[in-house]
């Protein structure tokens, strides 16, 4: 079972690293110092610490408590079976999500209307496609991830109930959503069929859709042993 997502906090020992998405633990480093080379000067920087991650070795840069390198690195990185047109418009979700994060969620909303045609969805109107699924057996919680990500992003945009200003942990929840959408619409079905066409010899693969094609009489055998 995989370790969930936990995203990048001030002084924490352990995070998934933003710059690798692996969850490890992180060095901190605080002190930090600021050199002005023309007047010889070395003066400290209390506010400015650094976290080194074990696994990558890849630093990440904080603030005041606010992580401000890598840009985006507070939301998970993506799946790697994300649509290449899908995952541009959520690499530039992450990279402005610190600074904007109603503009994140909004072009999080545009990357599940382009994830809806690889599903096999028009993609003209979110809300029709997701009905679509729904009606072909999309299970409720995916259903709900979708919507969650359409609604929030049209809040983004459009005057509503929801003001994610300065919300940046609500934004951050719907890329954690993309993905989930994307494991279980896409690499699930990847890593069953390629398991299944690469390791199932291909004569109890025909015996297999012999036993399940419908038959006026008679019985399909051989599939089970």
């Amino acid at each position: 079972m995989s370790t969930p997502y936990k995203a990048p906090l001030h002084l924490e020992p352990a995070f998934n690293c933003p710059s690798c998405g692996a969850y490890a633990n992180q060095q901190w480093a605080s002190n930090m110092h600021k050199v002005d080379t023309y007047n010889n000067y070395m003066g400290s920087v209390p506010e400015l610490q650094a976290a080194q991650c074990a696994h990558c070795q890849q630093h990440s840069l904080w603030l005041s408590g606010s992580m401000i390198y890598p840009f985006g690195g507070a939301a998970p990185l993506p799946n790697p079976d994300m649509p290449a047109d899908v995952k541009q418009d959520y690499e530039e979700a992450r990279n402005i999500l610190s600074i904007s994060p109603r503009g994140a969620a909004a072009l999080l909303r545009l990357a599940v209307q382009k994830l809806m045609v690889h599903l096999g969805e028009p993609g003209h109107n979110i809300n029709d496609d997701i009905a679509s699924l729904v009606r072909k057996g999309l299970p409720v919680r995916l259903q709900q991830a979708l919507d969650s990500v359409r609604v929030v992003g049209n809040n983004a945009v459009h005057p509503g109930q929801l003001d994610l200003r300065d919300n940046a942990e609500l934004a951050t929840q719907l890329f954690t959503f993309l993905n989930i959408i994307v494991t279980n619409r896409i690499t699930e079905d990847r890593m069953i069929d390629q398991f299944y066409s690469e390791t199932i010899p291909t004569n109890l693969q025909q015996a297999i859709t012999n036993r399940d094609t419908p038959r006026m009489t008679g019985r399909g055998g051989g599939a089970g042993r």
